[in-house]
């Protein structure tokens, strides 16, 4: 065994350690791989919790998922990493996991491609939902490739996420960098909605991308239409034009209760309480109830 696959053994097993111990996955869920050289690929097996592999664990392939070594199989959604190699020549390694917050965005439907924080703009850029199908089916790797030209991250609908980077770690930071943007975006939407980014802003951040050194598959766009269908040109992040203001506040009330407002919300329209908030709106009009009889 060269000096390389040990090294890359090892680190697959680091890169499981930490998305076991972050809980990005759970049971047996989620796999890695990484090239180790233009014909060949070192992944995870499967029915092995990535918490608790060893180096000896790992499966050695050719780029058409035919085993060359190792004692056991490799994993069954090894077509979907093989779909990202096959449309990104440039993508060493791949991480497949179910981080809790990001995957709540996948099986809600809702992408991660809002304008709310400069460092996403610089690294992710956005992070579409590619459609749902059936695991380990060729479905998923043909739902893949619709988005993975164009973006090192995405979320799998009803299923998962997945990141695609120059080396192991780089695709694992990638996987952190998602979770941490989906669980910002959460709490931003609770508490009334993000500010975002202006579009002329986000111009100017995607020029400094160059100046950081940050790679990126394609480039940031603000125009759906200018995306397709396919989200293959493009990353398109969602931002509003402004004349003037770099950071734009949402134009009404967001997803969550209205700044300033009591609990419910707004001024009329829609309200939304909490349970907590709705608990104790039952409890005051059972008090009220008991009292008057």
């Amino acid at each position: 065994m060269l000096p390389r696959e040990e090294e890359l053994r090892a680190l697959i097993c680091e890169v499981g350690r930490r998305v076991y111990a972050r809980g990005y996955v759970a049971s047996n869920d989620g796999n890695i791989s990484v090239r180790l050289d233009d014909h060949h690929l070192l992944a995870t097996p499967k029915s092995v919790s990535k918490g608790f592999m060893t180096p000896d664990m790992m499966v050695v392939t050719d780029m058409q998922g035919r085993k060359v070594s190792g004692h056991r199989d490799a994993s069954t959604e090894l077509k979907m990493h093989l779909a990202v190699y096959e449309m990104r020549p440039d993508v060493r390694a791949v991480v497949h996991a179910h981080p809790p917050l990001s995957t709540g965005f996948a099986v809600a439907g809702v992408p991660l491609n809002k304008s709310s924080l400069a460092e996403i703009i610089f690294s992710l850029g956005s992070v579409p939902i590619a459609e749902y199908a059936t695991p380990s089916t060729q479905e998923l790797p043909d739902a893949v490739k619709k988005y993975i030209t164009a973006h090192d991250g995405l979320l799998l609908a009803n299923h998962g996420a997945l990141t695609a980077g120059q080396d192991l770690m780089n695709a694992y930071y990638k996987m952190e960098t998602m979770e941490h943007f989906a669980q910002i975006t959460l709490v931003a939407r609770q508490l009334g909605g993000e500010n975002l980014i202006s579009r002329q802003e986000v111009d100017r951040l995607q020029g400094l991308r160059d100046f950081y050194g940050i790679k990126s598959p394609a480039p940031i766009c603000t125009d759906p239409a200018l995306a397709g269908s396919d989200g293959a040109t493009c990353q398109f992040v969602d931002a509003p034009s402004s004349d003037g203001p770099r950071i734009v506040p949402p134009a009404g009330p967001g997803p969550g209760p209205a700044r300033g407002a009591g609990p419910g919300g707004g001024d009329g329209g829609e309200i939304r309480l909490t349970y907590r908030e709705l608990a104790a709106l039952i409890a005051d009009a059972v008090r009220q109830v008991t009292r008057d009889v």
